[in-house]
């Protein structure tokens, strides 16, 4: 099974040496668990993930989420 990423986060497209380039950032998938992960840490009530692990899985459940809420308003 393939997750679905989102398109890139913050894409770049700049001209050097007269060739087009882009840099792609970071996936949206990965900005949003990086949001959800900061409030989770930011919470009170972080204590229930148990681990490292747990947490960075969370966030990453909240982030496929948030992409699924965007596909299905």
């Amino acid at each position: 099974m393939t997750t679905d990423t989102g398109e890139p986060a913050f894409p770049l497209a700049y001209e050097s040496d007269g060739l087009l380039r882009v840099y792609w950032g970071m996936t949206l998938r990965d900005y949003f668990a990086a949001k959800a992960i900061q409030g989770i840490c930011a919470s009170k009530q972080n204590k229930l993930f148990q681990d490292m692990e747990t947490l960075a899985r969370g966030a990453y459940v909240i982030a496929d989420a948030m992409l699924e809420a965007r596909d299905n308003p």
